[in-house]
């Protein structure tokens, strides 16, 4: 089998969001039943969109690095919010940003291509924790070679409004560094969690980041962890890139339509 950084050369770019449709193998989290065990997935609110992400601690959100980019630049993470298990106009608790960063080698000022995809992981730090006993963090693991089977809970463009579950879906490549599947994602599908089911409970093993052309058909790539959370936590602690803590220098790059938010292209 090929490495992932191989097999996505040469392919085309989708350059052009559509509105997303609710496809067979996705179920939309309507009641609150649905959300059981879900509770600590929420949709990110960012200015001018928002993103997926998830607890993996009371007051800690792991999502994508592209997603906190212009906060970062700014240095202010006015109107950031989370909203764990959003369906319908309501959550099971919210809570403002107090603190975010991006991994240390998530280079804004790049294109947005699969090299960075490997970095591409943010991590906010709540303002007010939320209780576990609503809303579990969920523990992050290694992606062994044995799995093939994964799961993947998000938001989306055209399924903003509540969680939409896709039970199974498959690795279809990796390498050391990333992964390449075939669930169902779009605009604001990145930051959500990749989990494997395998055991009692969903365990995060990847993030989503970007979304390519894959033989033809859409395709999701992220980053393997949780090598990589290490390296952004150790930044949170040490206060390097943190908003709201040491100067950040960074810039806003364009990619996309940055009003549907949330999702990456892949240039090959």
């Amino acid at each position: 089998m090929k490495h992932v950084l191989a097999l996505f050369a040469g392919l085309l770019l989708l350059t052009q969001p559509v509105e997303a449709q609710e496809s067979g193998s996705l179920k939309r989290l309507t009641l609150r039943s649905d959300l059981l065990g879900f509770e600590a997935v929420g949709r990110l609110d960012i200015p001018g969109g928002f993103c997926s992400g998830a607890l993996i601690a009371s007051d800690l959100v792991l999502t994508a690095a592209h997603c906190l980019e212009d906060a970062v630049a700014a240095g202010s993470l006015d109107k950031v919010t989370f909203f764990a298990g959003l369906r319908d106009g309501e959550f099971v608790e919210t809570s403002a940003a107090k603190l975010a960063v991006m991994h240390p080698k998530y280079d804004t000022g790049s294109d947005a291509d699969f090299r960075n995809i490997r970095y591409d992981i943010g991590l906010v730090v709540l303002e007010s924790p939320i209780a576990t006993a609503t809303a579990a963090p969920f523990a992050v693991e290694a992606l062994s070679r044995s799995e093939q089977e994964i799961s993947v809970v998000s938001y989306a463009q055209g399924r903003a409004e509540a969680l939409s579950r896709e039970g199974r879906c498959s690795v279809i490549d990796r390498d050391r560094d990333l992964i390449a599947f075939d669930c169902d994602i779009w605009f604001g599908s990145s930051g959500a969690p990749v989990f494997n089911t395998s055991g009692r409970r969903p365990r995060i093993v990847s993030v989503v980041s970007a979304v390519t052309n894959y033989r033809g058909q859409k395709a999701g790539l992220g980053m393997m962890l949780p090598a990589r959370l290490a390296e952004v936590k150790q930044a949170l602690r040490a206060g390097r890139g943190v908003v709201g803590g040491t100067e950040v220098n960074s810039r806003r790059i364009g990619v996309g339509d940055r009003t549907n938010s949330g999702a990456r292209f892949v240039k090959p």
